[in-house]
């Protein structure tokens, strides 16, 4: 049995997720690992193959 590293991620289950703070749609970034929420300039981490959803945890877009 080979343990094979998390590599894909459950494509209905990211379309079904929304920014917290706005509600609107957000956008996967597969090179980064991040569901981009360009309507709140945030961008929240997916860590270990889970969506980290808290404002707090997301990267700010504006520079």
């Amino acid at each position: 049995m080979t343990d094979a590293p998390h590599t894909g991620h459950d494509r209905k289950m990211l379309e079904a997720l929304v920014c917290p703070q706005t509600q609107a749609p957000l956008h996967y970034d597969p090179e980064r690992q991040e569901l981009v929420s360009k309507a709140a300039h945030l961008a929240y981490p997916i860590r270990g193959g889970i969506p980290i959803m808290l404002i707090d945890e997301a990267r700010s877009l504006e520079d």
